[in-house]
């Protein structure tokens, strides 16, 4: 019986150092587990976090378009309306001109030295009213691509903060 009896203590220590064995294996995997879950976890949260990071950039971009996009339609108008002023004008002035010639040519034989000075003259005057005239289409293009210059410049440094400011946050989540 002596040695059944150290058969069995050695058998019995055996399933215990087994058991020990399989528990802290358990334990282990447990702990293995809990660090699996946690990084997931702070994974999940810092691309949450990035993902309304980004989003937040995207609407304050799409924002900044919206305005220049709103500024250069109404810059468009505005410079449509200005050219369509100086269109009816010179229309007008076209048919006021067409109504002094033709008084003119009934004057042309009793005086055709006086009608040819006259309508010299004249046409002088017109072409330098047409002068003046693309003088200022050409100003009132100019002075609407200066604004929309401005109103693009303002819109860049715009959109260019909101990314350097998302890239800033960006590594602050990912140095956490």
């Amino acid at each position: 019986m002596g040695k059944q009896g150290a058969r069995k203590t050695r058998a019995v220590a055996t399933d215990r150092t087994k058991s020990d064995t399989s528990e802290m294996e358990k334990g282990a995997v447990m702990n293995d587990a809990k660090k699996a879950q946690e990084l997931f976890t702070q994974g999940s949260g810092k691309f949450v976090e990035a993902l309304t990071l980004w989003a937040d950039a995207n609407q304050r971009f799409l924002r900044e378009m919206a305005e220049l996009s709103a500024a250069t339609a109404k810059e468009g108008v505005r410079l449509y309306a200005e050219l369509q002023q100086s269109g009816i004008e010179a229309v007008r002035e076209t048919q006021a001109t067409a109504l002094r010639w033709q008084s003119t040519w009934q004057e042309a034989p009793r005086d055709p030295l006086a009608w040819y000075q006259r309508a010299l003259t004249d046409s002088v005057e017109h072409t330098q009213k047409w002068c003046r005239m693309l003088e200022g289409n050409a100003q009132a293009v100019t002075r609407t691509t200066e604004r929309l210059q401005t109103t693009a410049e303002q819109a860049g440094k715009g959109i260019q903060e909101s990314f350097s400011e998302a890239v800033s946050k960006m590594k602050d989540v990912y140095a956490a």
